[in-house]
C-alpha cells in the first residue's frame, strides 16, 4: 500500500473546504464552537453511529439524512450535546434548515448534523441564527484546523490527518478530523470523526469500507469505559479525483479500504493518546487467537481495565492485572498459554510466560513504562488471528477534568 502523508486534513481532497467560528454556544469567546465541512458537489456518504440506547438528536437526524447515501455538508457544534431534550430533533433539523437558507444553499436533507458537549441542556438556536453566515464565510480550502478546533470539548489538541495515493491513474486524497478525549469506550464510535475524499466510490461500497475500518480502529479505543450518546463517524467521497468509480470489491476497493483503515487507525491513536488527563498511550496487541473476535475481546478488556490503566500511570509492571482482565472478559482463552511482554521505545521486558510469572528486572520494567507510548504484547496461543486496542493511563487529572467540565 503506497501513500504519502500530506497537509490539509479534511480540506486536502479536491472540492472540499472547511471553517469554524465562535457563535456563542460556549461561554469562552476564545473557543470555537461551530464547525462546517463542505463539498462543492453532493458526495457519496456513509456513517457509523453510537450503540448507546440514549442517542443524541443529531444522531437520529443524521441517520435519516444519510439513508439515501448522499450528503454535501457536515455541521457540528461543541458545548451542548442536544441530547435528552424534548425539542432536540426539532433543533437539529432547524440547524440543517438554517444552513440551507444561508448563502451556501445546500439542501437540508444533504446536511449531516452533529453536536458534542454537555448532555441535558437545551440547545439554543440563536447562536446558529446569528453565526451561520459567518460560519459559511469562514469556509476555506486551508481551514481544516479551524473545523478541528470547532468540534473540540475537553480535547487538549486538535486531531487531523491527510494522505495522498494513486488509484486508477489518478491522484487521490483522503483526509480526516476527529474529536475525543473522555467518555470513550468501544461500541461505535466513541467520538466524532469526519472523513473526506475525492475518490469516486458508490455509497454502498463506502459504507462497507467504513464499517470495516470503524470495527478495527475506533471500536478498539477505550479511555474510561463510558460509551457516549452522540458518537458518529461520517465519510464523504465526492469523486472529483476522476478515478473509475468503485462499484464492487475490486483491487481499487481494497486499496481504498486499506488507506481508510490507516487514516482511521491514526486518528484512533490520537484520540487514545489525548485521553482526559492521560500521560501515556497504551497499545495492546493480542496475537495467537483462534478468531479475530477473540483477539479483539481480549485486547479491549486489557485497555479498558482501570487497574491496568493505573498501573501504567504508576510505571508499575503489575502484570497480574493484565491476566485478571483477560480472565474476566469472557473470551475462551487457555490461561496456561498466555505470554505477556511490555515494550516501549527504550526496550522490552517479558513478564509472563505460559500463564505464570518469570523473573524480570523491576527497574528495567519501570524504564520501559516511563515512556509516553507503551505496547502491551500478549500472545494467547498458536493460532493466526490478532487485534490491537488503544487506550491510555488513568491519572489524578482525569477526575479533575471530568469532575469540573460543566463549570468551564
Amino acid at each position: 500500500m503506497d501513500f504519502q502523508l500530506t497537509q490539509g486534513g479534511v480540506c486536502a481532497p479536491k472540492g472540499f473546504s472547511a471553517g469554524g467560528v465562535h457563535c456563542g454556544i460556549r461561554r469562552n469567546p476564545s473557543k470555537l464552537d461551530l464547525a462546517l465541512i463542505y463539498s462543492e458537489t453532493p458526495a457519496s456518504a456513509a456513517g457509523a453511529f453510537t450503540q448507546n440506547l440514549v442517542k443524541g438528536a443529531p444522531v437520529q437526524v443524521s441517520k435519516r439524512h444519510l439513508a439515501d447515501g448522499v450528503a454535501q455538508a457536515i455541521i457540528c457544534n461543541s458545548g451542548v450535546a442536544n441530547t435528552c431534550n424534548s425539542d432536540g430533533v426539532e433543533k437539529a433539523e432547524a440547524v440543517c434548515r438554517l444552513l440551507s437558507e444561508s448563502s451556501l444553499g445546500v439542501k437540508p436533507e444533504n446536511v449531516v448534523v452533529a453536536s458534542t458537549g454537555v448532555i441535558g441542556p437545551h440547545l439554543p438556536l440563536e447562536p446558529f441564527q446569528n453565526g451561520m453566515e459567518a460560519l459559511v464565510a469562514s469556509l476555506d480550502s486551508q481551514s481544516s484546523d479551524q473545523a478541528a478546533l470547532g468540534i473540540m470539548t475537553t480535547d487538549m489538541v486538535p486531531k487531523q490527518i491527510a494522505v495522498r495515493f494513486e488509484m486508477g491513474g489518478k491522484e487521490c486524497v483522503l483526509g480526516g478530523i476527529a474529536k475525543g478525549s473522555g467518555m470513550l469506550h468501544p461500541n461505535m464510535a466513541t467520538m466524532l470523526g469526519f472523513l473526506t475524499s475525492d475518490v469516486a466510490i458508490t455509497s454502498k461500497m463506502l459504507q462497507a469500507a467504513l464499517g470495516d475500518a470503524v470495527n478495527e480502529t475506533f471500536n478498539m479505543i477505550s479511555v474510561d469505559g463510558d460509551t457516549s450518546t452522540n458518537d458518529m463517524v461520517v465519510a464523504l467521497a465526492n469523486g472529483m479525483a476522476g478515478n473509475p468509480v468503485i462499484e464492487e470489491e475490486n483491487e481499487d476497493y481494497f486499496l481504498f479500504r486499506g488507506i481508510l483503515m490507516y487514516v482511521c487507525r491514526q486518528m484512533a491513536r490520537m484520540i487514545a493518546k489525548d485521553g482526559e488527563g492521560a500521560t501515556k498511550l497504551l497499545e495492546c496487541e493480542v496475537s495467537g487467537a483462534r478468531t479475530r473476535e477473540i483477539a479483539r475481546q481480549v485486547a479491549r478488556a486489557v485497555v479498558s481495565s482501570t487497574l491496568v490503566k493505573t498501573a501504567m500511570y504508576a510505571e508499575d509492571a503489575n502484570w497480574g492485572r493484565i491476566l485478571c482482565a483477560i480472565g474476566y472478559c469472557g473470551a475462551p482463552v487457555e490461561i496456561g498459554q498466555i505470554d505477556v511482554e511490555l515494550r516501549s521505545q527504550v526496550g522490552q521486558v517479558k513478564v509472563c510466560e505460559k500463564g505464570s510469572g518469570i523473573p524480570f528486572s523491576e527497574e528495567d520494567a519501570s524504564m520501559v513504562l516511563a515512556q509516553p507510548e507503551i505496547q502491551i504484547r500478549i500472545c494467547i496461543g498458536p493460532d493466526a488471528y490478532s487485534a490491537t486496542a488503544y487506550g491510555c493511563d488513568l491519572t489524578h487529572e482525569y477526575i479533575q477534568i471530568t469532575g469540573t467540565y460543566r463549570k468551564k
